[in-house]
């Protein structure tokens, strides 16, 4: 019983594409990267489920438990219409 998270490494991520972390305790809101992740050696082979429990709130005095969530790239490029 997988999902995206455990189907995906940090090295199958476009360099482009952006991931959402939300702390669970604080509702702190944080983007990351690929490159991000991979400062240091050998986390590209990471899954991202492996990425989000090693992941803690930077928050000050926080260090809750985060939860990712992928960005859909067409919702980075703006807002594209008008109101009537």
């Amino acid at each position: 019983m997988g999902n995206w998270k455990t189907k995906y490494k940090v090295g199958d991520l476009a360099d482009t594409q952006k991931l959402e972390m939300i702390c669970k305790k604080c509702s702190r809101l944080t983007y990351i990267t690929k490159a991000m992740i991979c400062t240091v050696r050998g986390r590209e082979q990471l899954y991202l489920d492996e990425v989000e429990r090693r992941a803690s709130c930077k928050a000050r005095g926080c260090k809750g438990r985060m939860r990712m969530a992928m960005v859909r790239l067409d919702e980075m490029s703006g807002f594209v219409g008008g109101l009537a």
